[in-house]
C-alpha cells in the first residue's frame, strides 16, 4: 500500500501544472455545492424558525362578503364572525378541532399616563395568543384564564410602549395606564421584532364593545391532521358550520376567508424539499464537469504511461493491480482537491452567516458534519468513476505492444 501511494505521489509530482488545473475544476465544483447547500439550508432554517408544524395546525377565519344568493338573501351581504361561532365550530368536529378562540380588535385607542401617550390598536385576546404570536415576556406575565373569567381591566404592553409611557420597562408591572376612558393595571411587558400592540382580556374587550357579539376573527387550533387532504377536510367542516350559523352558501368561499396555515405549511415544506433537491442536482452537475476533466486527464496519463504499464505487465503485474493504481490515483486527486473546495465553501458560508445575522430570510446558512459526510461519499464515488474507464483501458494494454510504444 505504501508503494502504491508513493507511485501516485510521484506521478502527481511529475505533472504539477496538469494536476493543479484538473484539481481546480473539482475544487470549484465542490465549492459551489457547499455554498449552494449552505444557502438552501439558510432559507430552510428561516422558514422553520418562523413556522413549526405544531404552530401551523390552525385556521384563521376572517369575515367577508357573499357572492351567491342563498335562501332569500342576495349576494353582497357582509358576514362577520361572532362570539357564538366559537361553540358552533367546536361542535362541528370534536375529533379534529382542538380549541377555538377569537380576537376582538379596538382600533386606534389612546393609551396614556401623566408622562406620555401612544396611539395604537388594542387587542382583546385569549391566553393562547402568547404562543401563537411568539411573544417573549420579559417582565410580568401574559393574560390568563382568570383574567378572562373576571373580565379584569389588565393590560400587557410592548417594551417600547412601556418605556414611553412609564419610563422603564422593568418597573412597568403593577403601574397603571389610562385607555378607553378606564384605568388599567399593567401585568406584563413583552418584546417582539415587529409587534407593538397592547393586549387586554378578550371578555373585557367584548364588554367594552357593548357585547354586540362581533369579533375580528376566529382562531381554530386543529389536531390529528397529517396530510393536505386532512387540512382541507377540516377547513370545509368549519366553513359549513359557519354557513349554517350565518345563512350563506357553503360553497361561497368569499363569504368568510379561511387562512389554512396547515396546508400552507405543507406546501412551503414541499417547496423547501424541492429547493434542496434542485441544489444537490445543480451542485452535482457542476462537480460533474470537474470529474470529466479528471477522467480525461487520467486517459492522457494512461497513454503517456503505456510503456511503463507494459513493463509492469511483462514482469508479472496483474491487471487488477494496474486497475487499482489508476482508480486510486483518480480518487486521490478528486478527494484532495475536493476537500480544498469543502474548506473554502465552509469558510464562505461562515462569512455569509456573520453578514446575514439581521436578515430574516436567511438563518444559519452553514453546513454540518452530515453534509460533509455526504460530500465525502460523493467525492470518493466521483473519483472512482472518473478513473474507472481509463483504468479499464490500462488493463487492456498488451505487454508486447506496450514495450514497442515510445
Amino acid at each position: 500500500m505504501t508503494d502504491l501511494f508513493r507511485e501516485i505521489f510521484q506521478s502527481l509530482s511529475n505533472n504539477k501544472v496538469r494536476t493543479a488545473l484538473t484539481g481546480l475544476a473539482v475544487a470549484w465544483g465542490i465549492f459551489m455545492l457547499i455554498v449552494l447547500l449552505g444557502m438552501s439550508r439558510g432559507v430552510s432554517n428561516a422558514f422553520k424558525s418562523r413556522v413549526s408544524l405544531e404552530d401551523s395546525r390552525s385556521l384563521n377565519v376572517y369575515g367577508g362578503f357573499t357572492t351567491k344568493p342563498y335562501r332569500g338573501y342576495s349576494e353582497g351581504r357582509r358576514v362577520m364572525p361572532e362570539a357564538a361561532d366559537i361553540e358552533a365550530v367546536e361542535r362541528s368536529d370534536r375529533v379534529h378541532v382542538e380549541q377555538v378562540s377569537a380576537v376582538k380588535t379596538i382600533d386606534t385607542a389612546v393609551v396614556s399616563t401623566g408622562r406620555d401617550y401612544i396611539s395604537d390598536a388594542i387587542y382583546g385576546h385569549f391566553p393562547s395568543e402568547l404562543r401563537k404570536a411568539r411573544l417573549e415576556m420579559i417582565h410580568g406575565r401574559f393574560l390568563n384564564d382568570r383574567d378572562l373569567a373576571e373580565q379584569r381591566r389588565v393590560i400587557v404592553l410592548n417594551r417600547q410602549n412601556a418605556e414611553t409611557l412609564l419610563g422603564s420597562a422593568d418597573k412597568a408591572v403593577g403601574k397603571r395606564v389610562n385607555a378607553l376612558g378606564l384605568s388599567w393595571q399593567v401585568i406584563g411587558v413583552y418584546d417582539h421584532d415587529w409587534e407593538n400592540s397592547s393586549y387586554i382580556p378578550y371578555t373585557t374587550a367584548m364588554l367594552l364593545s357593548g357585547n354586540d357579539g362581533k369579533v375580528s376573527n376566529l382562531f381554530v387550533k386543529i389536531k390529528d391532521v397529517s396530510t393536505e387532504e386532512d387540512g382541507e377536510a377540516v377547513e370545509q367542516t368549519v366553513r359549513q358550520a359557519l354557513a349554517q350559523a350565518h345563512d350563506f352558501d357553503p360553497t361561497d368561499d368569499s363569504a368568510v376567508h379561511i387562512w389554512n396555515r396547515f396546508t400552507g405549511y405543507l406546501t412551503q415544506l414541499t417547496a423547501m424539499n424541492i429547493l434542496d433537491i434542485a441544489v444537490w442536482l445543480i451542485g452535482v452537475f457542476t462537480l460533474l464537469s470537474g470529474i470529466v476533466g479528471v477522467s480525461n486527464i487520467m486517459f492522457v496519463s494512461v497513454r503517456e504511461r503505456t510503456h511503463e504499464i507494459g513493463i509492469r505487465r511483462a514482469i508479472g503485474a496483474k491487471p487488477r493491480t494496474v486497475l487499482v493504481q489508476i482508480v486510486t490515483e483518480s480518487v486521490v486527486i478528486t478527494t484532495l482537491f475536493g476537500y480544498i473546495g469543502v474548506a473554502a465553501g465552509m469558510l464562505v458560508t461562515g462569512v455569509i452567516d456573520k453578514l446575514s445575522e439581521e436578515m430574516e430570510f436567511l438563518v444559519n446558512p452553514t453546513v454540518d458534519i452530515s453534509i460533509a459526510l455526504k460530500v465525502t461519499v460523493v467525492l470518493i464515488l466521483a473519483g472512482a468513476f472518473a478513473g474507472l474507464f481509463p483504468a479499464l483501458k490500462a488493463t487492456k494494454v498488451k505487454p508486447v505492444e506496450a514495450l514497442r510504444d515510445e
